[in-house]
């Protein structure tokens, strides 16, 4: 009888706590947006990071939360952001800009100079702590490939002059090659920017030649040259803004280091001028 009573004790106890666990859970519930799941399901599953968020469940529940933009996956590209935008009930994006990866450095084997040659592990990050590198420009790229290493999408090498190349075909613009450069010589462009600063140095121009014969040296030609204001001189840098370059190709023109390209060959109004006269 002892034994029955206890039983029944111990049944009744269970009983009650699972009825108030089933009450305790259904009242603290937290009920998740039914767009995270459809957001999900039309993002390419990369998990990148190239968003800045914790993979693509992270950015589907920003997106959902308001606390991203439709067009925030770089890897999705156009495509993905129209998706999310039919599912959050949005306007798709009407000018998607699409950004590749970009090499902001033409310190090459040819043109920058060392100071003791590296046999250590190879690995920007690692040549970076002996001394801040072999090469004489501090800012310059290092050569050992971290970017590379770190692209998930086999859009980059490493080209015979010791410097990385990109694939812009692959190159989804996620952003891993940026974070894993030490010398941020990786930047995400837009892809139609065609005008480059190839040089990251802030040294003065004298420090800067000694270092490399492509560097700038912030003599601020490219600046006067601009007729669209395009160019900012900061830290003894030329920096091209984007939106309000039309590629002329004068600032290229003038740069007496040749640090300031233009991609591709492409015409120029400087080109034209150059033709016609």
């Amino acid at each position: 009888m002892v034994y029955l009573k206890a039983i029944l004790a111990l049944g009744g106890l269970g009983a009650l706590f699972g009825v108030a666990l089933a009450l305790a859970a259904k009242k603290f519930a937290v009920e998740q947006d039914p767009r995270i799941e459809k957001i999900i399901e039309v993002l390419p599953g990369a998990n990148c990071g190239g968003c800045g968020y914790p993979g693509c469940s992270g950015l589907a529940e920003a997106i959902a939360k308001g606390l991203a933009p439709t067009s925030s996956c770089p890897v999705g590209g156009a495509a993905v952001a129209a998706k999310i935008s039919a599912i959050m009930g949005q306007e798709p994006v009407k000018e998607y800009v699409r950004k590749v990866a970009r090499v902001m450095c033409g310190g090459d084997r040819a043109n920058a100079s060392l100071r003791f040659l590296y046999s250590g592990i190879q690995d920007c990050r690692a040549a970076e702590l002996v001394s801040n590198g072999p090469k004489a420009c501090v800012y310059g790229c290092l050569g050992f490939g971290s970017c590379v290493a770190a692209c998930p999408f086999d859009a980059m090498k490493m080209g015979e002059n010791g410097l990385p190349v990109v694939d812009e075909a692959k190159c989804t613009g996620c952003g891993r090659c940026v974070i894993a450069c030490p010398r941020h010589i990786m930047v995400l462009l837009p892809e139609k920017s065609r005008v480059e600063v190839r040089c990251k140095s802030e040294a003065r121009g004298a420090d800067v030649r000694k270092a490399c014969k492509v560097g700038c040296i912030g003599c601020g030609l490219c600046v006067k040259a601009c007729p669209n204001s395009a160019i900012v001189l900061e830290n003894n840098l030329a920096r091209i803004l984007p939106e309000k370059c039309d590629a002329c190709g004068l600032c290229v023109e003038k740069c007496p280091t040749k640090c300031i390209v233009m991609r591709d060959g492409e015409n120029s109004r400087a080109m034209e001028c150059v033709v016609a006269s």
